[in-house]
């Protein structure tokens, strides 16, 4: 690397059951390739469209859930993954980094989690180390963790960060939550620790009545595979809401099955509109009345910035618990309106969006820089 040469850095992303992750990867790159870094994002997940700022996108042969614990994964075709499977996308990502050799290697969340591709990452990490020049090797994580139940999870963590991580960048505010409070061994790497603020797609443009999602209600369940069953109670809601007179606008991910598709448009009535989830989803929350969503970190930090008023339905299915927690940390503070999951029915839908639309816009003091903040930390450790 020399004084004119960009600095190289490698991304490694995978989604398994929603986009979340996948998108704020994007975010970050967008950054990052504004700021004049050469970026290479690698993704395991599912083939999706995003919008990376002119990064170099390489697909791995794809990988996905098939149940809410992340214990069965199948490649693009439904197929179990096997041993050969591993081997061959392990050798690609390993071949990727060679010929990239970057001076700067990001895993997102791992090792706070993506357990399940340890056969691909701990050769890439031993790459990494073991390199003439090693690269700066750095985990991204978001804000909150998923509890462990398993003994032993978060001394494994603790050992894989003390093992090949130089820096841990948290992508989120310690003022709303730190990450000693999903993590009991923060401690011990508190030197490695570096808080961004919370990283927001702020791509959404503000506009009247010709803009897109003006004034009307905006439904939302991620870009992932879960989430239907919000998006069915919301058209029965819709006749029980003082909101029943707008436009009700549904958002279906980008994998949920065609059938299932047809069938919440089948179900849909008058002044309600269901179509898959669009790019311009920010921009939709700049202009809405109100938007009822899922708890996802991007989702909800959208609203944030948007100052939309809203309602949130926290998935809490399999092992997820961060969606919850932040839900309820943002309630507390009068911020939104926390729709519970489970039990869930169109009449206690309808009283939440009431309540919502009654009560003021979602704000809140949190710091939303996370992309700036990420930007000025790399160029400050390269400098140095």
């Amino acid at each position: 690397m020399t004084e004119n040469t960009p600095v190289k850095i490698l991304f490694y992303v995978q989604h398994l059951l929603g986009i979340g992750h996948l998108r704020r990867t994007a975010t970050l790159s967008r950054a990052m390739v504004g700021a004049g870094f050469d970026v290479t994002v690698v993704s395991g997940g599912h083939k999706i469209d995003v919008d990376l700022g002119g990064a170099r996108l390489v697909q791995l042969p794809a990988t996905r859930a098939t149940d809410l614990f992340f214990k069965q994964l199948v490649d693009e075709d439904g197929n179990h993954i096997d041993d050969t499977w591993r081997q061959k996308r392990a050798s690609r990502l390993l071949d990727l980094y060679h010929e990239i050799r970057p001076d700067i290697l990001i895993t997102e969340l791992f090792p706070f989690g993506r357990r399940q591709m340890r056969f691909e990452l701990l050769p890439l990490l031993d790459a990494a180390k073991a390199a003439e020049n090693p690269p700066l090797i750095i985990s991204s994580v978001r804000d909150i963790l998923v509890a462990q139940t398993k003994p032993g999870r978060n001394d494994e963590m603790l050992d894989l960060v003390k093992r090949y991580f130089d820096t841990v960048l948290v992508h989120g505010d310690p003022d709303l939550i730190s990450l000693d409070q999903t993590f009991p061994h923060t401690t011990a790497i508190s030197n490695l620790i570096f808080y961004t603020g919370y990283v927001v797609d702020r791509s959404g443009q503000k506009g009247g009545e010709e803009a897109p999602g003006y004034d009307e209600v905006i439904v939302s369940s991620g870009g992932g595979a879960v989430g239907t069953q919000l998006l069915k109670t919301a058209i029965e809601a819709k006749q029980l809401s003082k909101l029943n007179d707008k436009v009700w606008r549904l958002l279906v991910g980008a994998t949920v099955e065609e059938e299932v598709f047809e069938e919440l448009r089948a179900l849909s009535g008058d002044g309600v509109i269901v179509e898959r989830a669009r790019k311009d989803f920010p921009t939709l929350l700049m202009n809405c009345a109100l938007s009822i969503s899922q708890g996802g970190y991007n989702t909800v930090m959208e609203i944030l910035y948007a100052k939309c008023k809203a309602v949130i339905v926290p998935y809490a299915g399999g092992v997820e618990t961060e969606q919850t927690l932040r839900a309820q940390l943002l309630a507390d503070k009068g911020v939104l309106q926390i729709a519970d999951e489970e039990g869930l029915d169109a009449v206690k839908l309808a009283a939440k969006v009431d309540l919502a639309y009654d009560g003021p816009p979602a704000q809140a003091e949190i710091n939303v820089n996370g992309a700036q903040k990420t930007v000025e930390l790399l160029k400050s450790w390269v400098a140095k």
